[in-house]
């Protein structure tokens, strides 16, 4: 969008305010070239030094109510945020979000500083400096990466790269307050790089039993020869208790499968037993149809009793033993109304010998 002349009036024709005019006498036809914010994910941020900005026209500063109103499409509000960026969380992008949402037209810069200043301002990091851009890059909210950035923020540096406004406090907090450069944002609470490193240390053998098992050497985890050998035995023994307890749950399964099939296999069993008792009693009983069935039957028709005429020493005996068989033959008793013995038996005379 080219810059007005002093003397040009607006597109409506109609002549410039003296305010207007006022702020086009500092300005020359020249084009703004700022970058524009990444309106599309397909790639990451670029670095500063790929794309800084060459635009030659004034930018005037911006107040914080100018800015939340909207800037032209061409000259985005620069807001510029730094830090380490160790390990990379959700609390590091929560900020780098409200940073980029300030204003309704923002071009958010991220500065970086490198492995030199931090181990020497701050301490050592996990990730190196190279990790820690990429990691930046690759956030959604970045449009522009600038590495090695300074520990301390100064007039040189804000000039340089055109920024606006800062939500991050510095060194130059009063500086930045002054001109009304700073713009607080709200700190994630619950999560930091320190509170990460605090957990790792806290559950140092966790994590050092961990990646042995997942193949690390004890000479990459800087572990000596007898913790590596705990560490081993104490992953074997996790593995037996591991055994041991799928083993119960199978056995506990197992059982609750014998169990169901118990009930059902005594249930039958007492469904027959009672079958079979009463079948028993049904045929054995006091009123059962065995009793009633005749020990030794006897034919239908009585047997013939051949006599002889003649008479003969003791025939009167032998004839009374003939009708006493044929009465028991005509009349047959059970056994247990039939004595076997003959003296009992009535109307019989003892035998003579």
């Amino acid at each position: 969008m080219p810059v007005l002349a002093p003397d040009a009036e607006s597109e409506t024709g109609i002549p410039k305010s003296p305010s207007e005019a006022r702020r086009s006498e500092a300005m020359e036809e020249l084009e703004h070239t700022c970058p524009q914010p990444r309106l599309t994910l397909t790639a990451p941020a670029p670095f500063a030094d790929e794309t800084s900005c060459q635009c030659q026209a004034p930018h005037e500063k911006l107040t914080i109510a100018q800015a939340r109103l909207g800037t032209p499409v061409d000259r985005p509000v620069r807001v510029y945020a730094d830090g380490i960026f160790d390990l990379f969380h959700s609390g590091h992008a929560r900020a780098l979000m409200q940073a980029k949402t300030l204003f309704p037209n923002s071009y958010l810069l991220v500065g970086v500083c490198s492995d030199d200043l931090t181990h020497k301002f701050k301490g050592f990091t996990v990730m190196n400096e190279t990790e820690r851009y990429e990691a930046l890059r690759h956030c959604r909210y970045v449009d522009e990466v600038i590495r090695d950035a300074p520990w301390t923020l100064t007039p040189e540096f804000l000039e340089k790269h055109k920024v606006h406004f800062s939500p991050y406090p510095s060194l130059l907090l009063c500086r930045l307050t002054v001109e009304r450069m700073f713009v607080p944002t709200q700190r994630t609470e619950g999560i930091s790089t320190s509170d990460i490193i605090t957990r790792i240390v806290r559950d140092y053998d966790v994590y050092a039993r961990r990646n042995l098992q997942r193949g690390y050497t004890a000479k990459e985890l800087n572990v000596s020869f007898i913790n590596e050998k705990k560490y081993r035995f104490q992953n074997q023994v996790d593995k037996m208790k591991e055994k041991v307890k799928n083993v119960e749950e199978k056995s506990k399964e197992f059982v609750y499968k014998v169990e169901e099939k118990s009930h059902d296999l005594i249930q039958k069993w007492e469904e027959k037993s009672r079958e079979f008792i009463g079948n028993f009693l049904e045929l054995f009983g006091p009123d059962g149809a065995w009793p009633s069935i005749p020990c030794n039957p006897t034919p239908s028709t009585p047997a013939k009793v051949e006599t002889s005429c003649s008479p003969s020493p003791g025939g009167a005996a032998r004839q009374s033993h003939l009708a006493f068989s044929t009465r028991s033959l005509q009349q047959p008793r059970s056994m247990h109304q039939i004595s076997c013995n003959p003296a009992q038996q009535p109307n019989a005379r003892p035998r003579r010998h």
